[in-house]
């Protein structure tokens, strides 16, 4: 089997393209979780602690000295990432949950089985007399 064969047949199977459009949607996922974070929940969260922006805290360890940057420690944009997370797991975490409850209720959903044909029902007739000794 030739390799240009074998790279067809794994690129287009459905798990591949599956994943695929699972990583593109989750990028997509991932900056609006990002905006929501830090255009809308960072800025009330700056207010209730004196108007710090998270990803601006940092702590200096050596202060700029002629044309030598400062160095800082950043912790800030470490808390910012952390804030990220927690919210996209808590979104994963409710998409997951409502899902769950999706397939909870079709399963709990009866089944009506379908009438038995006039062919079964002949059947059965047959089964029960045999079995009476008819």
């Amino acid at each position: 089997m030739s390799l240009a064969k074998e790279f067809k047949e794994f690129a287009v199977k459905g798990n591949v393209v599956d994943m695929a459009v699972g990583v593109i949607i989750g990028g997509a996922f991932g900056k609006v979780v990002s905006s929501i974070v830090a255009d809308v929940i960072t800025p009330p969260l700056g207010l209730l602690i004196g108007g710090v922006d998270f990803s601006k805290l940092a702590i200096t360890l050596k202060a700029a000295a002629g044309d030598q940057p400062a160095v800082l420690l950043s912790y800030g944009k470490f808390l910012q990432s952390g804030f990220d997370f927690m919210i996209v797991a808590l979104a994963m975490f409710l998409v997951i949950k409502a899902m769950n409850t999706l397939k909870k209720e079709e399963a709990a959903a009866p089944t009506v089985a379908p009438a038995p044909s006039a062919e079964e029902k002949l059947l059965t007739e047959i089964r029960d007399l045999l079995r009476a000794g008819k």
